[in-house]
């Protein structure tokens, strides 16, 4: 019996240890693979920036169009600051020319105080009158101090012309129709002046927006871009002040 059990376990060792062989190699070999397989990369949702020619291409072209819409804007403004003097300089002149003339206003005013001289009251004194009013006003019309209506309601004895004034009045009166004519000259150069001031004020503003988004422009362009300055100083008109004349008599 005890011969039988040993040859029985003789037999059956050697059997078992190569079935546990042969799963020792098989789970080495699971154990290998497992280790040996690269772990998976996680998806991400950046992708690493590429240059697009594409979008730089529009950038440039954009670069472009707006540097060249800021010189244009430039240069505008510079034409309106241009017309902005000549209005102011024109208005000068107009303010001067009403000072002249109300000046001149003032005086003939001024003499009214005295009595006019007594003439006599005859057809031919009449008629001296008439040609006085008609050669004070041409003599006024060519020196550019009334309008060619003015003339004609002079001519045509309308408007307040009286050929039967003595003429020292006819000077006063004629010397009054030229103050408010140079008085409405004055009031429109002002006006002028004023409207010319606000389109050069317009013309900086666009000029300085242009200048400022084409140097962003530019600098989008460059490697490593600067930061944008927040404005760009384009000369712009200053205001003025102007004295209102005031009116006499």
């Amino acid at each position: 019996m005890e011969k039988t059990v040993l040859y029985q376990f003789l037999i059956d060792a050697p059997r078992a240890a190569a079935i546990w062989s042969v799963l020792l190699v098989l789970a080495l070999g699971v154990l290998t693979a497992l280790v040996a397989r690269p772990e998976p990369v996680p998806p991400t949702d950046r992708t690493p920036d590429l240059p697009d020619h594409d979008d730089v291409a529009d950038q440039r072209r954009y670069a472009g169009e707006v540097a060249v819409a800021a010189a244009g804007a430039a240069q505008n403004a510079g034409r309106r600051r241009a017309a902005w003097h000549r209005a102011q300089t024109e208005l000068d002149r107009a303010w001067a020319a009403y000072d002249e003339a109300e000046a001149a206003a003032r005086r003939l005013a001024a003499a009214t105080v005295w009595p006019s001289p007594g003439t006599p009251r005859t057809p031919a004194e009449y008629a001296a009158r008439e040609r006085w009013l008609h050669h004070a006003a041409m003599a006024a019309y060519w020196r550019g101090d009334l309008t060619g209506r003015q003339l004609a309601d002079a001519l045509a004895h309308r408007a307040g012309w009286d050929p039967r004034r003595h003429p020292a009045e006819q000077e006063i009166f004629l010397a009054r129709v030229v103050r408010d004519g140079r008085l409405a000259a004055y009031q429109a150069a002002a006006q002028q002046e004023r409207d010319a001031w606000r389109a050069a004020e317009l013309a900086a503003d666009a000029a300085r927006a242009l200048s400022t988004e084409a140097y962003a422009a530019a600098q989008r362009l460059r490697p490593n871009p600067l930061p944008v300055p927040r404005r760009v100083v384009v000369g712009r008109p200053a205001a003025t002040l102007r004295w209102r004349p005031a009116r006499v008599g």
